[in-house]
């Protein structure tokens, strides 16, 4: 069984806390385009959910996945994505390769105040030309004695305008693109590091999203997180959690979603009746509803393969292409059913409909999950 009462106490505590620390603050962070991510985090830090389970030589707490995973499907109950995603970031996309593979010096300098909520942390992956296609990535490292001269950007960088330091990938040798990359902890107030531009997004309002440039970046090579050259194998590692992490995240998000439209269906009338009387409103919530229980199934084998030191490349990718197809389906069904209300951003079916859209895009787009589930089965052309 994955959840125990040892999970009860601590889930208890984060569903105290979203509801009274971020869910009566999330309409004024999304009209504002941001939420205060360093005073957030230092709250998160305090009460140990920024490392539930990093090493307890650097202030995490040192439990199994498990409770990392809890974490991910209660802040699902936050009513919008945003600030979810920039949590998950901090927890799941920006610190597990250096919590792996850095050296104690380097997880004392980046980890430790990250677990602290003291900096913010972002990943440097994407570039305009390289999304997905990560092995693409043009930034490069260039050697110089002890240290490294980075020059390239990063586009759609989660927590970019306020991070304290960048979890970079980037080019190191000349080699063959899958083993000449390493992954490095730039701070970002090092000389040469710019914040281009502030995007501007379809949804994910209250996440800070940048566009960063490097322009002939010093930063020592003990700042490198393990072997030079392993970065991209490191960061497909990373991707795994990243990955589960998005899948557990949308769980709660998409149950309160139709919770929310059989309340608003139930009151709202039509014809001289309830539009949840209706047939096909409620048989198609109740499939709805069966598809999350599905995909929950789904993360909970992967997780639990995760514990048992079992590859989950497979199951990982399986649930982020589901989570992401029901990122689509689940609100826009919903939304439909709330009628002109649910064209109006005033309603959260809304807010679900364009924040959810991302599922399918980041952390490597459903086409990419397909592909990597293609070559797993051995169906790519040319493959036997």
């Amino acid at each position: 069984m994955l959840f125990t009462a040892d999970h009860d106490e601590p889930r208890r505590i984060l569903q105290k806390f979203i509801a009274s620390d971020i869910n009566p603050h999330v309409e004024e962070w999304e009209k504002a385009g941001i939420f205060p991510a360093h005073e957030l985090f230092k709250k998160l830090g305090d009460l140990g959910f920024l490392g539930l389970n990093k090493p307890v030589e650097y202030g995490g707490q040192g439990l199994d996945y498990s409770y990392a995973l809890m974490m991910a499907e209660e802040l699902g109950a936050i009513n919008c994505g945003g600030v979810p995603m920039a949590i998950g970031v901090q927890t799941d996309m920006a610190t597990p390769a250096l919590a792996k593979f850095g050296s104690d010096e380097l997880r004392k300098e980046f980890l430790a105040p990250s677990i602290a909520g003291d900096y913010v942390a972002c990943i440097g992956v994407s570039e305009p030309s390289a999304g997905s296609d990560v092995a693409s990535i043009k930034t490069t490292a260039r050697s110089d004695g002890d240290d490294y001269v980075i020059n390239g950007g990063k586009m759609w960088i989660t927590n970019g305008t306020q991070a304290d330091w960048i979890c970079l990938l980037c080019n190191t040798g000349d080699g063959p693109m899958h083993r000449n990359k390493s992954l490095i902890c730039v701070p970002m107030k090092t000389k040469g590091v710019s914040i281009a531009r502030k995007l501007d997004k379809m949804g994910m309002h209250s996440s800070d999203t940048a566009q960063i440039h490097f322009d002939d970046v010093r930063v020592p090579k003990r700042n490198r997180i393990g072997e030079e050259g392993k970065g991209f194998t490191y960061q497909m590692v990373q991707f795994q959690e990243e990955r589960l992490w998005g899948a557990a995240a949308c769980i709660k998000a998409h149950e309160k979603t139709i919770q929310n439209t059989i309340e608003y269906t139930r009151s709202r009338k039509a014809f001289g009746k309830p539009l949840l009387d209706n047939q096909v409103i409620h048989f198609r919530l109740a499939e709805l509803q069966t598809e999350i229980e599905l995909l929950r199934s789904l993360i909970y084998r992967a997780a639990e393969a995760m514990l048992a030191g079992e590859d989950v490349t497979g199951l990982a990718t399986m649930a982020k292409l589901k989570a992401g197809r029901l990122g689509r389906e689940i609100p826009d069904a919903c939304l439909q059913y709330y009628g002109g209300m649910g064209f109006m951003n005033e309603t959260l079916v809304s807010r679900s409909y364009r924040d959810s859209r991302l599922t399918s895009i980041g952390g490597g787009a459903d086409e990419v999950m397909l592909g990597i589930l293609c070559k797993m089965m051995g169906t790519l052309p040319g493959r036997q």
